[in-house]
């Protein structure tokens, strides 16, 4: 069973970059038909995509958040990293990573983590 683990800062200040990091157990993020991504959910608010690694490596951007966001990933420790840059009060959330295949985006999730933007 694949398990999930957000690691990162819970605090950082406006303007600043956002890099968290995903790391993965159970199975590789190099296995053939899965794809990893970061998602992020705002207090009141819905769940947002922000964008996943594939297994070769390719990395796709919600469009909305794609001048901001890289994604990229260290295959030798399993791991994955979102990095968010000229961080506003608004990209506060709990920000997840996890597993997706086909259509299906998160068959496995991490627990989550907080982030406050904040000065």
């Amino acid at each position: 069973q694949v398990q999930l683990q957000e690691s990162g800062p819970g605090l950082v200040k406006p303007s600043q970059t956002l890099s968290l990091v995903c790391t993965v157990s159970g199975g590789s993020i190099t296995a053939d038909y899965y794809y990893w991504s970061w998602i992020r959910q705002p207090p009141g608010k819905g769940l947002e995509w922000i964008g996943y690694i594939g297994a070769s490596g390719t990395s796709y951007y919600n469009p909305s958040l794609k001048n901001r966001s890289s994604l990229s990933r260290d295959t030798s420790k399993n791991q994955f990293t979102l990095q968010l840059s000229s961080l506003t009060p608004e990209d506060t959330a709990v920000y997840y990573c996890a597993q997706g295949v086909m259509a299906a985006v998160g068959i496995s999730w991490g627990q989550g983590t907080q982030v406050t933007v904040s000065s």
